[in-house]
């Protein structure tokens, strides 16, 4: 994947690593703003039990 993102990436090697740093909080934001809180209801994570 990471190759696959690096060879499609216009420009020399200082402009990728500039994109990519910029690219990595900008998908982290939308992971935390929209995605996350989107699947939270689909996940068990409230429906634990210890003991028997």
């Amino acid at each position: 994947m990471y190759g696959w993102l690096w060879r499609h990436l216009p420009g020399g090697r200082w402009s990728k690593i500039a994109i990519l740093v910029a690219l990595a909080p900008a998908i982290l934001i939308v992971l935390f703003q929209w995605v996350f809180p989107w699947a939270e209801p689909l996940l068990p994570f409230g429906q634990t039990t210890v003991g028997g």
